[in-house]
């Protein structure tokens, strides 16, 4: 079975860290295929970060946040640092190439 799980979320003081993982099953990740998303209550999706020939980042995140994949253990990571709590949002990870969703982790930070 094909699938995407997200782990690593919970409540942080503002800059704070957490370390989001996804671990995917029943398949290798590609690494130039993934990516972060997040989502907060009656707001579209929003991209944060992808790898696409290299580190991408939207602009609320770039110089806090990195992406990295551990190709060892097919998983992706998203180290967040100096959180603010407007980053408070459900995280998702992608897998673009399979239009790929994983449940979400929840990471609040006040």
């Amino acid at each position: 079975h094909v699938q995407l799980v997200e782990s690593g979320g919970g409540s942080v003081q503002a800059g704070g860290s957490l370390r989001l993982s996804c671990a995917a099953s029943g398949y290798v990740m590609i690494s130039g295929c993934m990516g972060w998303f997040r989502q907060t209550p009656g707001k579209e999706r929003e991209w944060v970060a992808a790898i696409i020939n290299g580190a991408r980042y939207a602009n609320s995140v770039k110089g806090r946040f990195t992406i990295s994949t551990d190709n060892a253990n097919n998983t992706l990571s998203l180290q967040m640092d100096r959180l603010r709590p407007e980053d408070t949002a459900m995280y998702y990870c992608n897998d673009r190439c399979r239009t790929l969703f994983g449940p979400g982790t929840q990471v609040t930070v006040s």
